[in-house]
């Protein structure tokens, strides 16, 4: 019976740090570019009593045979990297990716990260940065003469200078396309970093080579479903408190052996 708590004991862990994940979900709903996770159970090992096909007898063999499990963990939370909703805001500098693709952002210590929240501001030297204050990659400066700013969907960039009739091109906005979106590192500020699982990024121009394309005056939202979340924290909830309810009954039973033997 003691395996009995342990078990379920494993069954509390998994499903508080499954609640764990949900509560974060849920309180990313409103945040720019955000990917929801999911948790990723697996059993435990198995105790083997008897192997499945092990000999019974002098002509017989065991067709199933005896295998106890020992619990269940978290093996992993992966990000699901599906297309968030497309908010307007009607600010030149607010960038959403239609497809696949991230925009590069410069760190301070000089390592690249990346992100899909594209709510870009203009730093004292005019270039374009995120909330934090890191630059974009490639750098894009705004001249100070210009009356208005367009991005296309293919990320060139022009301008159009006070009391100028033509535009000017100012720049190139690249992303970065990865073969597993699902292995990147979240670092918090709504970045990834690259890691061995993601693979190296591919750096390409919008809507070339399988990348999304850009779309100015726009933000993605979050890609939480706030319905599906709570159904999901339901089902936690009922398995927690099954798994304390196992819990409660294995003492119950050692109780009684113990006030009646």
């Amino acid at each position: 019976m003691e395996a009995s708590l342990f078990v379920s004991k494993t069954g509390l862990d998994a499903q508080q740090t499954r609640m764990t994940t949900i509560s974060n979900n849920l309180a990313n709903v409103s945040t720019t570019g955000f990917k929801r996770d999911r948790a990723v159970f697996e059993d435990l090992l198995y105790q083997n009593i008897r192997q499945p096909g092990g000999s019974t007898g002098a002509d017989t063999v065991s067709p199933t045979g005896m295998m106890i499990g020992t619990g269940v963990r978290i093996v992993a939370t992966e990000k699901n990297h599906e297309q968030g909703s497309m908010v307007q805001t009607n600010n030149a500098l607010d960038l959403s990716i239609l497809g696949e693709g991230m925009f590069q952002i410069l760190q301070g210590d000089g390592t690249i990260a990346y992100t899909r929240d594209g709510s870009f501001k203009l730093s004292p030297e005019r270039n374009l940065v995120t909330a934090s204050g890191e630059l974009l990659q490639p750098q894009i400066t705004i001249p100070q003469d210009a009356e208005s700013v367009s991005i296309g969907s293919d990320g060139t960039v022009t301008v159009q200078p006070t009391g100028n009739a033509e535009e000017i091109n100012i720049g190139q906005i690249q992303v970065a396309r990865f073969l597993n979106y699902a292995g990147l590192e979240p670092m918090g500020r709504n970045l990834y970093a690259e890691t061995t699982a993601s693979g190296a990024p591919v750096v390409v121009n919008p809507s070339e080579e399988g990348a999304g394309s850009l779309q100015q005056g726009s933000l993605e939202g979050s890609n939480v479903n706030v319905v599906e979340e709570m159904v999901a924290m339901i089902e936690t909830q009922r398995a927690y408190e099954i798994n304390s309810k196992a819990i409660s009954s294995v003492d119950s039973m050692l109780r009684f052996l113990n006030q009646n033997l």
